[in-house]
Protein backbone atom coordinates (compact mmCIF):
# COMPACT_ATOMS: atom_id res chain seq x y z
CA UNK A 1 0.00 0.00 0.00
CA UNK A 2 0.90 3.57 -0.76
CA UNK A 3 3.20 5.32 2.01
CA UNK A 4 1.59 9.16 2.54
CA UNK A 5 3.56 12.13 4.27
CA UNK A 6 0.96 14.48 6.11
CA UNK A 7 2.64 17.58 7.12
CA UNK A 8 0.76 19.68 8.97
CA UNK A 9 1.42 21.93 12.34
CA UNK A 10 -2.93 21.39 13.85
CA UNK A 11 -2.29 18.16 15.90
CA UNK A 12 -6.26 17.75 15.98
CA UNK A 13 -6.50 17.89 12.30
CA UNK A 14 -2.87 15.83 11.30
CA UNK A 15 -4.14 12.62 14.10
CA UNK A 16 -7.55 12.62 12.45
CA UNK A 17 -6.05 12.23 8.83
CA UNK A 18 -3.71 9.93 9.94
CA UNK A 19 -6.50 7.99 11.56
CA UNK A 20 -8.92 8.12 8.40
CA UNK A 21 -5.51 7.16 6.07
CA UNK A 22 -4.17 4.56 7.97
CA UNK A 23 -8.05 2.57 7.98
CA UNK A 24 -8.09 2.68 4.26
CA UNK A 25 -4.71 1.20 4.51
CA UNK A 26 -2.05 3.36 3.80
CA UNK A 27 1.24 3.73 5.45
CA UNK A 28 1.68 7.29 7.48
CA UNK A 29 4.56 9.65 8.63
CA UNK A 30 3.65 12.98 9.96
CA UNK A 31 5.59 16.26 10.11
CA UNK A 32 5.12 19.13 12.09
CA UNK A 33 6.76 21.83 10.63
CA UNK A 34 8.01 22.91 7.04
CA UNK A 35 11.87 22.11 7.90
CA UNK A 36 10.97 19.02 9.08
CA UNK A 37 9.04 17.92 6.11
CA UNK A 38 11.27 18.82 3.69
CA UNK A 39 14.00 16.70 5.29
CA UNK A 40 11.45 13.81 5.15
CA UNK A 41 10.08 14.39 2.15
CA UNK A 42 13.58 14.02 0.23
CA UNK A 43 15.12 11.39 3.00
CA UNK A 44 12.25 8.76 2.50
CA UNK A 45 10.36 7.11 -0.84
CA UNK A 46 7.06 8.37 -0.19
CA UNK A 47 4.37 8.04 -2.60
CA UNK A 48 1.89 11.04 -2.16
CA UNK A 49 2.21 14.27 0.44
CA UNK A 50 -0.36 15.67 1.95
CA UNK A 51 1.12 19.05 2.30
CA UNK A 52 -0.31 22.61 4.71
CA UNK A 53 0.22 25.78 3.29
CA UNK A 54 0.61 28.10 6.47
CA UNK A 55 3.64 25.83 8.55
CA UNK A 56 6.25 27.35 10.81
CA UNK A 57 9.63 27.56 9.99
CA UNK A 58 9.09 27.34 6.29
CA UNK A 59 5.58 27.51 5.00
CA UNK A 60 4.27 24.91 2.31
CA UNK A 61 4.87 26.86 -0.71
CA UNK A 62 8.26 26.80 0.02
CA UNK A 63 8.70 23.07 1.09
CA UNK A 64 6.87 22.37 -2.27
CA UNK A 65 9.67 24.75 -3.72
CA UNK A 66 12.40 22.45 -2.33
CA UNK A 67 10.99 19.25 -2.71
CA UNK A 68 10.71 20.26 -6.51
CA UNK A 69 14.07 20.21 -7.14
CA UNK A 70 14.72 17.00 -6.39
CA UNK A 71 11.47 15.00 -6.37
CA UNK A 72 8.11 14.63 -8.47
CA UNK A 73 6.08 13.05 -6.03
CA UNK A 74 2.40 14.16 -6.21
CA UNK A 75 1.47 16.19 -3.92
CA UNK A 76 -1.90 17.67 -2.63
CA UNK A 77 -1.84 20.90 -0.81
CA UNK A 78 -3.98 21.40 2.15
CA UNK A 79 -5.37 24.98 2.74
CA UNK A 80 -7.44 27.59 4.59
CA UNK A 81 -6.89 29.81 2.02
CA UNK A 82 -9.65 29.98 -1.18
CA UNK A 83 -8.81 32.95 -3.53
CA UNK A 84 -8.05 31.42 -6.78
CA UNK A 85 -4.58 33.09 -7.17
CA UNK A 86 -3.54 31.25 -3.87
CA UNK A 87 -4.45 27.97 -5.74
CA UNK A 88 -2.94 29.20 -8.99
CA UNK A 89 0.12 29.98 -7.07
CA UNK A 90 0.56 26.31 -5.31
CA UNK A 91 -0.33 24.55 -8.84
CA UNK A 92 2.66 26.65 -10.64
CA UNK A 93 4.64 26.07 -7.98
CA UNK A 94 4.15 22.33 -8.77
CA UNK A 95 1.79 20.82 -6.87
CA UNK A 96 -0.71 18.27 -8.49
CA UNK A 97 -4.19 19.07 -6.34
CA UNK A 98 -5.20 21.57 -3.65
CA UNK A 99 -8.07 20.70 -1.46
CA UNK A 100 -9.86 23.76 0.91
CA UNK A 101 -10.36 23.51 4.89
CA UNK A 102 -12.59 22.15 6.07
CA UNK A 103 -12.66 19.41 3.86
CA UNK A 104 -14.69 16.24 3.74
CA UNK A 105 -12.46 13.43 4.56
CA UNK A 106 -14.25 11.82 1.51
CA UNK A 107 -13.18 14.24 -0.42
CA UNK A 108 -9.37 14.40 0.42
CA UNK A 109 -9.34 10.06 0.05
CA UNK A 110 -11.03 10.16 -3.31
CA UNK A 111 -8.23 12.94 -4.68
CA UNK A 112 -5.33 11.12 -3.28
CA UNK A 113 -6.58 7.89 -5.03
CA UNK A 114 -7.18 10.05 -8.12
CA UNK A 115 -3.29 11.42 -7.52
CA UNK A 116 -1.97 7.90 -6.85
CA UNK A 117 -3.66 6.42 -10.07
CA UNK A 118 -2.54 9.53 -12.24
CA UNK A 119 1.50 8.98 -11.32
CA UNK A 120 1.15 5.14 -12.11
CA UNK A 121 -0.40 6.24 -15.30
CA UNK A 122 2.23 8.30 -15.90
CA UNK A 123 4.69 5.65 -14.64
CA UNK A 124 3.31 3.00 -16.79
CA UNK A 125 3.60 5.60 -20.02
CA UNK A 126 7.53 6.71 -18.86
CA UNK A 127 8.44 3.10 -18.91
CA UNK A 128 7.16 2.23 -22.26
CA UNK A 129 7.80 5.63 -24.15
CA UNK A 130 9.61 5.25 -27.11
CA UNK A 131 11.68 8.55 -28.03
CA UNK A 132 10.08 11.29 -30.53
CA UNK A 133 12.75 11.64 -33.58
CA UNK A 134 11.69 14.94 -33.97
CA UNK A 135 10.79 18.01 -31.95
CA UNK A 136 7.34 18.84 -32.49
CA UNK A 137 7.14 22.93 -33.11
CA UNK A 138 3.46 24.95 -33.58
CA UNK A 139 3.78 28.14 -35.26
CA UNK A 140 1.37 30.64 -35.23
CA UNK A 141 1.80 34.16 -36.27
CA UNK A 142 4.79 35.18 -34.68
CA UNK A 143 4.42 32.48 -31.37
CA UNK A 144 6.19 29.06 -31.73
CA UNK A 145 6.16 26.37 -29.37
CA UNK A 146 8.05 23.48 -28.70
CA UNK A 147 6.51 20.78 -26.83
CA UNK A 148 9.24 18.37 -26.54
CA UNK A 149 11.71 21.35 -25.54
CA UNK A 150 8.94 23.23 -23.55
CA UNK A 151 9.75 26.62 -25.32
CA UNK A 152 7.94 29.50 -26.58
CA UNK A 153 9.43 32.42 -28.64
CA UNK A 154 7.63 35.23 -29.74
CA UNK A 155 9.78 36.45 -32.91
CA UNK A 156 12.63 34.54 -32.16
CA UNK A 157 12.40 36.15 -28.03
CA UNK A 158 12.24 33.36 -25.39
CA UNK A 159 9.33 33.42 -22.97
CA UNK A 160 9.08 32.45 -19.73
CA UNK A 161 6.02 30.52 -18.96
CA UNK A 162 4.93 28.09 -15.76
CA UNK A 163 3.89 24.36 -16.77
CA UNK A 164 0.19 25.64 -16.53
CA UNK A 165 0.72 28.66 -18.97
CA UNK A 166 2.64 26.66 -21.31
CA UNK A 167 -0.34 23.74 -21.14
CA UNK A 168 -2.88 26.37 -21.86
CA UNK A 169 -1.10 27.74 -24.50
CA UNK A 170 -0.69 24.62 -26.10
CA UNK A 171 -4.09 23.70 -26.26
CA UNK A 172 -5.13 26.95 -27.52
CA UNK A 173 -2.40 26.42 -30.12
CA UNK A 174 -3.22 22.90 -31.17
CA UNK A 175 -6.80 23.98 -31.40
CA UNK A 176 -6.23 27.53 -33.84
CA UNK A 177 -9.62 28.99 -35.02
CA UNK A 178 -12.08 26.30 -32.18
CA UNK A 179 -13.43 28.03 -29.31
CA UNK A 180 -12.19 26.35 -26.21
CA UNK A 181 -14.24 27.01 -23.23
CA UNK A 182 -12.93 26.84 -19.75
CA UNK A 183 -13.98 23.56 -19.01
CA UNK A 184 -11.95 22.08 -22.10
CA UNK A 185 -8.51 24.23 -21.20
CA UNK A 186 -9.29 22.96 -17.34
CA UNK A 187 -9.23 19.27 -18.61
CA UNK A 188 -5.97 19.85 -21.27
CA UNK A 189 -3.96 21.85 -19.02
CA UNK A 190 -4.72 20.43 -15.49
CA UNK A 191 -6.18 17.06 -16.28
CA UNK A 192 -9.25 15.46 -16.71
CA UNK A 193 -9.55 14.57 -13.24
CA UNK A 194 -9.01 18.34 -11.70
CA UNK A 195 -11.78 19.27 -9.51
CA UNK A 196 -10.92 22.96 -9.23
CA UNK A 197 -12.71 25.91 -10.20
CA UNK A 198 -12.50 26.01 -14.10
CA UNK A 199 -11.82 30.38 -13.63
CA UNK A 200 -8.40 29.47 -12.43
CA UNK A 201 -7.96 29.28 -16.72
CA UNK A 202 -8.98 33.55 -16.20
CA UNK A 203 -5.58 33.96 -14.35
CA UNK A 204 -3.21 32.04 -16.60
CA UNK A 205 -5.32 33.67 -19.53
CA UNK A 206 -4.46 37.07 -18.06
CA UNK A 207 -0.51 35.78 -17.41
CA UNK A 208 -0.29 34.55 -21.23
CA UNK A 209 -1.74 38.08 -22.78
CA UNK A 210 0.67 39.91 -20.59
CA UNK A 211 3.76 38.02 -21.69
CA UNK A 212 2.67 37.94 -25.26
CA UNK A 213 -0.40 40.20 -26.53
CA UNK A 214 0.87 43.39 -24.06
CA UNK A 215 4.64 42.91 -23.97
CA UNK A 216 4.35 42.61 -28.35
CA UNK A 217 1.78 44.77 -29.00
CA UNK A 218 -0.30 42.52 -30.83
CA UNK A 219 -3.61 40.41 -30.27
CA UNK A 220 -2.76 36.58 -30.12
CA UNK A 221 -5.36 35.46 -27.71
CA UNK A 222 -9.31 36.17 -28.26
CA UNK A 223 -12.03 36.49 -25.61
CA UNK A 224 -15.22 34.82 -26.75
CA UNK A 225 -17.73 36.27 -24.16
CA UNK A 226 -19.46 33.77 -22.68
CA UNK A 227 -18.15 30.88 -24.01
CA UNK A 228 -13.85 30.46 -23.74
CA UNK A 229 -11.03 31.75 -25.55
CA UNK A 230 -9.84 31.22 -29.03
CA UNK A 231 -6.61 31.73 -31.55
CA UNK A 232 -8.31 32.97 -34.53
CA UNK A 233 -5.49 32.72 -37.15
CA UNK A 234 -5.51 31.54 -40.63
Amino acid sequence: MARILIVEDEAKIARFVELELTHEGYEVDKAEDGRTGVEMALGNAYDLILLDVLLPQLNGMEVLRRVRRESDVPVIMLTARDAVMDKVAGLDAGADDYITKPFAIEELLARIRVALKRREATDMHEEHAQPEPDHHVLTIDRVSLDVERHEVKVDQDPIELTNREFEVLKALMENRNVVMTRDKLVQLACGYDFVGETNIIDVYIRHLRSKIDDAYNFKFITTVRGVGYVIRKD
